[in-house]
C-alpha cells in the first residue's frame, strides 16, 4: 500500500498539532479530519489543511488508518476513552507518556511518534531534520511507522517509552528552561531601555559552540572563574528582584560545582 494513501485523523490543534498537520499536508498525506475541544481551533486548522473538522468526539470518523493525538498530556487518557472508533493505528506525540496508555482503552494497535523540537503555531518549521522517535506495540506496525515517519524526516529512531521519558526530561532542560533564562535576560535589558537584539549574536554563538564542544568545556562567565567581585556586583543589581536574585545565585552555584576549579565556599 502506498504510505501516502493512509488517511489520518489529527486529534489536537495546538502548536505541535498545527506544525505536524502542515508537514503531513506538504508531504502529501491525507488529513481527513481535525478534532479539537474548541470548534474555532478545529475549524482554523481544518481549513488550512483542507480537512473536515469537529469538536465532538462522537463525530470522529470511524475508518481512518491513523489516529494521531497531539494534545496536552493531562487530557490524553480521558480523551482516548471518549473516542469510540477503535480501528486503525493510534499514535501520540508526547515525550513523557508511555505507548501502552492506549491499551487500557482496548486499542489493539498503538504507538508513538515523538518529534524532538519546540513548536509555535505562527512559526513554520520543516520536519526534514527533526529527530522523530518511534515505538509501536508490534513489529509490523513498527516497520510501518518507520516508513511513515521517514516521509516526514530523514532522522527516524526507534526508542522505548522508558528512554523517551529521559530524552524529554533532557529536552525540558535544553529548551524550556533555557528559554526561561532568555525571558529573564530580556526583561533585564528592556527595563534599561536596551533592545533584545543586542543578545542575539551571543545566544547564537552559545548554541553553535556546543555543536563542536562539550557544553562543560564551552562554559564561560564569572561563575566558572569564581570571580566573586563580578558575582557580588551583579547580585547587588538584582537585590530588588528576589526571583532573579535567587535564580542567578542558584545557577551560578551550579555552574561552579560543575567546573573543574578547586573547592571554595558557596556563593
Amino acid at each position: 500500500m502506498d504510505i501516502l494513501k493512509n488517511t489520518i485523523v489529527l486529534i489536537g490543534a495546538g502548536n505541535a498539532a498545527t506544525q505536524i498537520g502542515q508537514n503531513l499536508k506538504k508531504k502529501g498525506f491525507v488529513v481527513a479530519q481535525v478534532y479539537s475541544h474548541t470548534l474555532e481551533s478545529a475549524k482554523k486548522l481544518g481549513k488550512s489543511l483542507r480537512s473536515d473538522y469537529t469538536n465532538q468526539t462522537d463525530e470522529i470518523v470511524p475508518d481512518a488508518d491513523i489516529y494521531l493525538f497531539s494534545v496536552k498530556d493531562s487530557v490524553l487518557p480521558e480523551l482516548i476513552k471518549r473516542i469510540k472508533p477503535k480501528n486503525g493505528l493510534w499514535l501520540h506525540t508526547a515525550g513523557s507518556i508511555p505507548a501502552d496508555i492506549f491499551a487500557a482503552a482496548g486499542i489493539k494497535r498503538y504507538g508513538v511518534i515523538y518529534p524532538l523540537q519546540t513548536f509555535s503555531k505562527t512559526r513554520a518549521i520543516s520536519f526534514t531534520a527533526i529527530p522523530l522517535f518511534i515505538e509501536a506495540n508490534n513489529a509490523d506496525d513498527e516497520l510501518f511507522l518507520k516508513d511513515f515517519a521517514s516521509v516526514l524526516s530523514k532522522k527516524v529512531f526507534f526508542l522505548s517509552s522508558e528512554k523517551r521519558e529521559y530524552l524529554h526530561l533532557a529536552a525540558v532542560f535544553a529548551c524550556n528552561f533555557t528559554n526561561h533564562i532568555y525571558v529573564n535576560a530580556i526583561e533585564i535589558i528592556e527595563k534599561e531601555g536596551l533592545s533584545k537584539e543586542l543578545l542575539i549574536p551571543l545566544i547564537t554563538e552559545t548554541a553553535n559552540k556546543i555543536k563542536k564542544l562539550n557544553p562543560k568545556e564551552a562554559q564561560t562567565g564569572p561563575a566558572v572563574r569564581y570571580d566573586r567581585n563580578v558575582i557580588d556586583k551583579q547580585l547587588d543589581l538584582l537585590k530588588n528582584d528576589p526571583e532573579k536574585y535567587e535564580l542567578y545565585k542558584m545557577l551560578s552555584e551550579g555552574i561552579y560545582r560543575k567546573s573543574q576549579l578547586p573547592p571554595a565556599e558557596n556563593l
